[in-house]
């Protein structure tokens, strides 16, 4: 009987393995999906298995930076997202501790560190590095934004992400197997819960969030 369900979601395969290897040795009866692109972790996820934890890296296909984090968030709200970066810098943890991950797990971690971290989260808990400071020591300007981000729904994060990506209405509403009217539905939900004027704006916010800090 499978105790814990886990995707290990990085496009550098060595390092999945690794991973693998790590947390299955800590662990039993325990089952590991791999991903390389944001597409295969929702294609996992969207499958007839629950899932315990998703561990994912802020850089892979279709992962510019905290998009596929809020995204994830969003389509998957009780399935348990963890940041597993070599980006180790205080503000990046900060927002993505804010923008609904379950924790932070460095890739300069140790290895008894990685599998406390695992353990630790999938009882629940929130784990993050002894030595980050997640308080901040200036204000934040990008913190409501972020915090808008985090409204929008599933499919309204898709169509976003498909705008950042240059598509135009009638090419996301193929994709999504949908009207024109739904799409530009949708965008004027986007404008207005990202407080913009126009899809321009609102890709110019999608990557002001990606890139508020060096990832």
């Amino acid at each position: 009987m499978v105790t814990n369900r886990i995707v290990i979601a990085d496009d550098h395969p060595l390092f999945r393995d690794a991973l693998e290897q790590t947390i299955a040795s800590a662990l039993a009866d325990l089952e590991i999906h791999q991903a390389g692109s944001l597409e295969n972790v929702i294609s996992v996820l969207e499958g007839p298995d629950d899932f315990d934890l998703v561990l994912l890296d802020l850089k892979m296909p279709g992962v510019l930076g905290f998009s596929g984090l809020i995204f994830l968030r969003a389509q998957f709200p009780n399935t348990p997202v963890v940041v597993v970066s070599a980006s180790e810098e205080a503000p990046v943890v900060r927002r993505i501790m804010e923008l609904g991950a379950s924790g932070f797990i460095p890739k300069s971690a140790s290895m008894d560190d990685m599998q406390s971290a695992v353990k630790t989260i999938l009882a629940g808990e929130i784990w993050v590095p002894e030595n980050i400071d997640l308080t901040h020591d200036k204000p934040d300007e990008d913190a409501d934004l972020a915090r808008r981000m985090t409204t929008l729904t599933p499919q309204q994060m898709r169509v976003l992400m498909m705008l950042r990506d240059g598509l135009l209405n009638k090419q996301i509403a193929f994709k999504l197997d949908v009207s024109e009217a739904t799409v530009k539905a949708h965008v004027s939900a986007i404008l207005q819960k990202l407080n913009v004027d126009s899809r321009t704006q609102a890709v110019i916010a999608a990557a002001k969030i990606d890139h508020a800090v060096e990832i």
